[in-house]
């Protein structure tokens, strides 16, 4: 395996204070495209006429908000995330993170990003400002680890975005390891009160569902699991904690079955039986097993719920020696009236609007961890409700539209006060109570409060039973999402019941 010339960078602990012997937590986040503001990307969106410092600001608290649900306000001790922008500028030395944040320490993010914008803060990189975003809601202390930007080969086009790890634990090591078309993974190595941690930040190649993409993932999958065969031929107790968006759900094999061969489940080995990890042949248990079928969603994409995050632990987690994971403390980070919708579902972010709203299209997952000082490698957890990693439900988890209380969630004209323009990122997301006349466009549309928007639905037989039962300047009503898509305004039809 190739192996990048390591990028080390660190930001020294805010306090003296070092670390003590405590349980900590692991967080992985997938930030969805956190840019900084040079203006120089090859994503269109992210370049200067579209994003715009209050879009900055906006994005970089929310995130800190939603870290700061953390541990008491704290934050968690480890932070694994993706989707942070390569910077297209860097400076010709290592990012000096301290002296960033020591420099900008009398400076809110509102004043940097607002009335004292200027060339030098545009300069810094997306993840310095999402330090100072935390660290202005009170979130200190992370040494900062940031992989090379590297492919597995020269004919590969470089990556826009990249993994990063926070950590307050003492770094050890770190490695970039380069993968098939996808972003670099990440291993860094810590110690916490004395013993070796491995963290793996990933983001696996995208199209979870799609068969001719799994080849990538599968090659993602090899390179990650070449480097962890390593740790566990020297040590096969090795603590290891896999984590980031691999593109894959926690199912895969049962999921897409005209997959013969699956990244996460085949290659990586992740499976479910949380006993057998124990076993030298299964040595990863993935996380979304502590969970019931039903709570088992991060993610949504046209009504299904998926599993792209994950956190997957070795067989040396279970033992008593070193660093030992706290049973059923997984759990998805959702926040309802933060990052969670009226639906339960992600709030995505969105550009829309002078500042931009939102948060991410993940929610993030999160586990705890303890440290145990008998050294015994041969005794394990005793474990409560332990998994089986047998099947149970359906393989594919819908959101049932069908159960919303429509009459609950949904906003009706009546409701709003008048001359209200609902094209805006605040009812982006929301369901509302459509009646409107049917306009003579090619495609199907109504005019409601004044502007016309398209009608949707991903069910293709409803789409053309509405268009043959509603000619033009017929009445239509429904319950619709409000939505974008290339810059038409939308309502979505998410079930047939929405159809009044």
């Amino acid at each position: 395996m190739r192996v990048s010339r390591p990028v080390f960078l660190l930001v020294a602990l805010l306090t003296a204070t070092a670390v003590q012997s405590r349980p900590f937590t692991v967080v992985t986040y997938n930030v969805e495209n956190l840019f900084d503001l040079d203006g120089v990307s090859g994503y269109e969106e992210y370049q200067k006429a579209k994003y715009t410092p209050a879009h900055a600001r906006t994005k970089l608290q929310n995130i800190a908000k939603v870290v700061a649900k953390f541990d008491d306000g704290r934050g968690p001790d480890v932070l694994l995330l993706a989707e942070i922008e390569v910077d297209a500028t860097p400076a010709k030395s290592p990012v000096d993170y301290e002296a960033i944040l020591a420099r900008y320490s009398g400076t809110r993010l509102d004043r940097m990003l607002g009335t004292e914008f200027n060339p030098e803060v545009a300069d810094l990189p997306a993840e310095a400002l999402l330090l100072k975003a935390l660290a202005d809601a009170g979130i200190r202390g992370y040494r900062v680890v940031v992989g090379d930007n590297v492919t597995a080969s020269e004919s590969e086009r470089k990556q826009e975005i990249k993994c990063v790890v926070l950590t307050r634990f003492p770094v050890k090591s770190t490695r970039s390891h380069p993968t098939l078309n996808a972003r670099a993974i990440l291993e860094v190595q810590v110690e916490i009160d004395g013993a070796p941690l491995y963290l793996f930040a990933n983001h696996w190649k995208s199209g979870a569902g799609d068969p001719a993409t799994e080849p990538m993932r599968v090659a993602n999958a090899r390179t990650l699991r070449a480097r962890l065969d390593e740790i566990l031929r020297e040590d096969p107790s090795a603590d290891i904690i896999i984590g980031g968006d691999l593109n894959s759900q926690y199912n895969q094999k049962q999921r897409y079955p005209e997959m013969k061969v699956t990244g996460i489940n085949d290659v990586l080995g992740s499976q479910g039986n949380e006993l057998a990890v124990r076993q030298p042949e299964r040595p990863f248990y993935n996380l979304w097993f502590e969970l019931p079928p039903e709570q088992r969603g991060s993610d949504t994409f046209r009504g299904e719920w998926g599993t792209l995050m994950h956190l997957i632990i070795s067989r040396g987690l279970y033992d008593h020696n070193g660093v030992q994971y706290v049973d059923n403390s997984f759990t998805v980070a959702k926040f309802p009236g933060l990052n969670a919708d009226d639906q339960g579902l992600p709030v995505r972010w969105t550009s829309e609007g002078p500042a931009g709203a939102g948060f991410s299209d993940h929610f993030p997952i999160a586990a705890r961890f303890v440290t145990v000082t008998d050294g015994r490698r041969d005794r394990y957890v005793a474990l409560r409700n332990a998994s089986d990693g047998r099947s149970s439900g359906k393989a594919v988890k819908t959101v049932d539209y069908a159960k919303m209380d429509l009459a609950k969630l949904a906003i009706s004209a009546a409701a709003l006060p008048p001359g209200t323009d609902i094209r805006t990122p605040e009812y982006k997301g929301r369901i509302f109570r459509v009646e409107g006349r049917v306009t003579g466009s090619s495609r199907l549309a109504v005019e409601f409060l004044g502007s016309t928007y398209d009608v949707w639905s991903y069910d293709e037989s409803l789409r053309n039973r509405l268009r043959s039962d509603h000619a033009e300047g017929a009445t239509l009503r429904f319950y619709g999402e409000l939505g974008q898509y290339r810059e038409r305004w939308q309502f979505i039809i998410q079930d047939p019941s929405w159809v009044k």
